[in-house]
């Protein structure tokens, strides 16, 4: 059994972690739980446009450990992580440290056991360690995102292993992600959000909504280096249950939220400006161009690439917000897929 498990290591289709060989019968029994043809082409996964067959992709996800009830949900995230609107294969050769979140929304949650609460982006929860991992490896053995080779991130971040998280929907005041982003509440979907690692904002001592949002945001003020401020797209908080309890039960819309994170969180211009040896870039230097020294310049690019769900346990008042990776045509943007329902008799 040694002997088997080296060798996926010495073909180089590993994480750095050992996988699960993929047997014929592995294979099949994870092929069981799609209706789709083992031969149907769900996408061409960058950077080298390999091609994800629905085979190939059951062959990962047997290697990352999914069970087979989670195929579905492996497909649904390999679609939308190869939405040109996501940009996989820029995230794949970056310097940053971005890496391919995914949030489940809708019945899946309960079906496959996935942990929206304590500990959400930690260990101990099978399915969201290995659905998370399945894209990790397509990655590598379909895109070719090798460390050191085309994944170049100067750092890199602990997601990068795995990434997978479910929205508490029902801890939350506010409709779910796939519901605000078009679907039926009784839809199960994924979302992929193209982000660094979490941080976390510990705030016991805030009991009104505007000052709890102001503390969260002015918490990540200087995240990404306070110069950056207007040069990302989209930043996602998840916010806590006990958090969100504070904030919604004074009434406020997720869109509220949004908006006055996007109002409040600015800083001058000349707080902004570079020093005598630096140049502006992009949107700072346009932003820049224009402004007075007194102008206040906005952290975020505007209230709509904002995103907010809900997640993590119900004790302890604790949020996170998570760095997206760029924005406009060169950048990403969230992109959700529906998880097809299991075959009948599943």
């Amino acid at each position: 059994m040694a002997d088997d498990l080296e060798r996926w290591f010495e073909r180089g289709v590993t994480d750095g972690l050992p996988v699960v060989p993929p047997t014929r019968e592995r294979v099949e029994r994870m092929l069981a739980a799609t209706r789709r043809s083992r031969d149907e082409l769900v996408a061409r996964v960058p950077p080298n446009y390999g091609r994800g067959t629905v085979e190939k992709l059951a062959v990962n996800a047997v290697m990352a450990g999914c069970r087979p009830e989670y195929f579905p949900a492996v497909l649904a995230v390999v679609e939308a992580a190869c939405d040109p609107a996501f940009n996989l294969h820029g995230q794949s050769g970056t310097t940053n440290a971005t890496s391919p979140l995914v949030i489940l929304n809708g019945p899946v949650r309960g079906r496959l056991q996935v942990n929206c609460g304590a500990g959400v982006f930690g260990p101990g929860h099978r399915a969201n360690a290995t659905i998370g991992r399945a894209l990790r490896l397509i990655m590598i053995n379909l895109g070719g995102t090798k460390a050191g080779e085309i994944s170049m991130s100067t750092l890199g971040h602990p997601g990068r292993y795995t990434y997978c998280i479910g929205e508490h929907e029902e801890a939350s005041p506010w409709e779910p992600l796939h519901v605000e982003r078009g679907f039926a509440r009784e839809e199960s979907t994924a979302t992929v959000f193209s982000g660094e690692g979490p941080f976390i904002v510990n705030d016991h001592l805030s009991r009104a909504a505007p000052q709890l949002l102001a503390s969260l945001g002015w918490s990540a003020a200087g995240l990404w280096n306070h110069k950056s401020f207007p040069l990302y797209g989209h930043t996602l908080w998840v916010i806590g249950p006990e958090h969100a309890k504070t904030i919604g039960d004074e009434g406020w819309s997720k869109a509220r939220v949004k908006q006055y994170l996007y109002e409040t969180i600015r800083r001058p211009a000349r707080e902004l400006a570079p020093g005598p040896d630096g140049a502006e870039t992009g949107r700072l230097k346009d932003l820049l161009a224009s402004a007075r020294p007194e102008d206040l310049v906005p952290k975020f690019p505007s209230a709509a690439e904002i995103m907010v769900v809900v997640a993590g346990g119900t004790a302890g008042r604790f949020s996170a917000v998570i760095p997206g990776w760029m924005g406009g045509e060169m950048g990403s943007s969230p992109v959700t897929r529906p998880i097809e329902p299991p075959p009948p008799g599943r």
